[in-house]
């Protein structure tokens, strides 16, 4: 088995140590393999989620170590960050062979993550708190994925120099900045439902709330499917197809609970994907 993985990675299979083959294989075939490795995981991650409900959010109280669970803000500007300090490590190392079509992949990643780590964090109103697995899961995935994505498309990416100004990229470059714009007011619309001293969940009104019950989720899908479209790399892809089979079942569950908990629930309002599903 492992000589097989050494295989798929571009090395020979004979190599003795991981550092003769990650010599072998060389870094673009590395972060290449580490992509399909992430769609696979993805798919055990949608299989998991599909029958057991993620232990976050209005669900934290149930997760394994519950008690030592993280202050919300803290969780998410620690577990959010690797992907910022990923995406600054390759800026310092290869920015010099960045062209325009690389340096537009590098903002959209870099641009999000910053908000994520930078900003979101400290709006934050209370929040629930974050189990330590779920908050360690997420600080893994962050480095993981904020190397693949920051190293392979400010060094490795091989854009044409008129990549940017193709339709398929300019498409990819609208539905990013739409998605991105739906995920931050998306997340504004939740953080004020309730009013200082009040507890409890509300209904949802407003932005994409009015077409689906995971407005916040359809936007951050939005945004890596359009950053997928853009780039058409091996990383942005497997990053996307992520998204989506992570958020999809948190999606549906968040549907199911506010139709169990609100008897005037809107009828017609789907849970992730507007008129469809």
């Amino acid at each position: 088995m492992l000589k097989f993985l050494m295989r798929w990675s571009g090395a020979t299979g004979d190599e003795a140590t991981i550092f003769e083959w990650l010599a072998a294989a060389g870094q673009e075939n590395i972060i290449i393999f580490f992509s399909q490795i992430m769609i696979i995981v993805g798919i055990g991650v949608f299989l998991a989620l599909t029958f057991y409900r993620a232990s976050y959010g209005r669900y934290w109280n149930e997760a394994w170590f519950s008690e030592y669970a993280i202050n919300a803000r803290v969780a998410w500007f620690f577990q959010e960050l690797p992907s910022l300090l990923f995406a600054m490590a390759a800026l310092y190392m290869y920015g010099s062979e960045l062209t325009i079509p690389r340096f537009i992949a590098f903002i959209m990643f870099a641009g999000h993550y910053y908000q994520r780590s930078m900003i979101y964090p400290f709006l934050i109103n209370g929040g629930k708190k974050t189990a330590p697995h779920l908050f360690l899961s997420a600080l893994a995935f962050c480095s993981y994925n904020g190397y693949i994505q920051a190293f392979y498309h400010v060094k490795f990416a091989n854009f044409a120099p008129t990549h940017a100004f193709n339709i398929f990229s300019q498409i990819g470059i609208v539905l990013f900045l739409t998605g991105l714009i739906i995920n931050i007011h998306s997340d504004s619309i939740l953080r004020n439902l309730r009013q200082p001293g009040e507890t409890g969940y509300k209904i949802p009104y407003g932005g994409m709330f009015e077409y689906v019950s995971a407005a916040n989720f359809f936007g951050e899908i939005l945004e890596w499917f359009g950053y997928a479209l853009y780039c058409q790399t091996w990383p942005a892809v497997a990053f996307a197809l992520f998204t989506l089979c992570n958020l999809g079942p948190r999606a549906s569950q968040h549907h199911q609970y506010y139709v169990k908990k609100f008897d005037n629930y809107p009828k017609d309002r789907r849970i992730l994907i507007p008129l469809f599903y």
